[in-house]
Parts: C-alpha cells; structure tokens; sequence
C-alpha cells in the first residue's frame, strides 16, 4: 500500500471530511443550458485549487480517466488503473471498467474508501447507487465484447456522478448503442465523456448517433490514441456542435455555466503532479 506523507494524508482526509457534511444541489438530469451575455462556462483551474461554488472541477489525467472534484472536497477517478500521477492523492470514489487493464486495476489502494466495478460475475452486471451527500453515482450496465468478438453481458458501466445540480456521464468503453430502456435510465446528461476512438469501442458514426442522442451541453472526447484519430473525429460532427480546444487539461463547469450549444471542449490529458 502507497504511505502518504503525513501532512498530505491530512490534507486528503480532511477534504474527504468536509465532502461527506455537503448537501448535494438537487439533479434531475435536465440542462439548463442558456446564453447568458458575458458569462463563461468553462474555466481554467489547477487540479488543487478550490473548486467554485455549485460547480464541479474536471481534470483528464488519461485515456479515460478523469477526477472530479467537487466544491466540498470529494474526489473522484474514472476509469481508475491505480496510478494518477505523482500527486500523493487517495480518491474517494474510483470507478472501473472490465474491457481491458487500462481501465481498471486488481489491486486498487485499499485506503481508497470506495471502489466501485462496473462489473459483476459472470455477466451479472453491477448495480451502484452510492450517495455521499454531496454526489450521488449511479451506473447503468452495458455490454462488451471479448477478445474473440463474442459478447459479455453487461461488462461495462456508464457510471453517472450527480453533484451541483450537474448530471455527468462517462460512458466508460461502451461497445453498442445503448438501448431505449438504457438511454433512459441515463437521463438527461449535461456533460459527457465519450470514447472517440473509432473502432476499439464505438464506430464513429454510432458514436456521433449516441451523442446526437444525448444531446449533452458539453462533450468530451476521451479514449483517442492519437493528435490524428482525435482529428478523425472532430472532422465528423456536424454543424450543431461547437468546438472548443485551447490545449487545457481542466475545465470547471456548473449549471449556470452550460452554453447554448451542444460543445465539444477537447482536454489534454495530464497526470497529477504535487507541484501543480
């Protein structure tokens, strides 16, 4: 087990404390997308700063991985593999997914409080409805297909993190359009984090249907393996998405913030390190 220094073990322990007394912004998975002059719904921020009332702080650490953070203190990881970055960091909350070892890890730090799988035993699924007062996480269960094209019942989660009256999706390594009853039991999701690829997981053609089906105010793209294969898909949306990609790897966002338009906002992934 990785030993935190003993002051950053404070630090941690007493930001995951303030995040359990928080009460959590009523979600109904709606946006509330509107232009308002002057307001911008993206803001640049470091990892450690305090993050802005009623907002939630993203950060893309890699590949599908991002922590959330919270205005109490919580921190969350996606798509957790064990390692974030040299940042002495124990997460609250970290999520999995069961394609393959780069999103997910057998030996995860056992001080991390929660660990949740999006996975169950022999395709029986995960179900998960965690309320920490501040955030409520939920999944939804997917399918996946194994090595040799064949499928896996339910070996993937769209993990859901309701906080600030935000309801935001990562739709982990999502192998097939999800189905009616599956859209519905997402909801409405203001931000999303979507595999972009192109093969591995979803082509992008049905990609771009279930993003056109979400109709999320923010996307971002996660899972490309190159500048190319993210120019590949950026190149495919359409007119109805906006594009922001200023080379940031943090973006706070909350509901008052949301734009207009459905948007794209490209994040360079980055590990965490303990000078930022």
């Amino acid at each position: 087990m990785r030993v935190l220094p003993a002051l950053a073990c404070a630090l941690v322990l007493s930001g995951a404390a303030a995040a359990q007394v928080q009460e959590r912004r009523a979600s109904h998975c709606i946006a509330l997308a509107q232009d308002t002059p002057g307001l911008e719904y993206l803001h640049k921020a470091d990892w450690q700063d305090p993050v802005a009332q009623d907002s939630v702080q993203i950060r893309y650490i890699a590949h599908a991985s991002f922590l959330l953070r919270t205005e109490g203190g919580l921190n969350v990881v996606t798509d957790f593999t064990g390692f974030t970055g040299a940042a002495p960091l124990i997460p609250d909350v970290v999520t999995m997914n069961h394609a393959h070892e780069t999103h997910w890890t057998a030996h995860p730090d056992p001080a991390i409080p929660h660990v949740l799988r999006g996975w169950g035993p022999r395709g029986s699924g995960a179900e998960h409805h965690l309320d920490l007062g501040e955030m409520l996480i939920r999944n939804v269960s997917t399918d996946i297909r194994n090595m040799f094209g064949g499928v896996v019942a339910q070996g993937n989660s769209i993990f859901v993190f309701e906080a600030a009256g935000l309801c935001i999706g990562h739709l982990g390594h999502l192998h097939h359009v999800p189905t009616p009853e599956q859209f519905a039991a997402l909801g409405r999701l203001d931000v999303v984090m979507a595999a972009v690829d192109g093969g591995i997981t979803l082509p992008l053609d049905q990609m771009l249907e279930v993003l056109g089906r979400l109709r999320s105010s923010v996307i971002i793209p996660m899972h490309w393996f190159s500048g190319a294969s993210l120019q590949q898909f950026l190149a495919r949306t359409g007119p109805e998405f906006d594009v922001v990609n200023e080379g940031n790897n943090t973006l706070t966002v909350s509901l008052r913030s949301l734009p207009s338009r459905p948007t794209i906002h490209v994040l360079q992934p980055k590990y965490l390190l303990q000078e930022e």
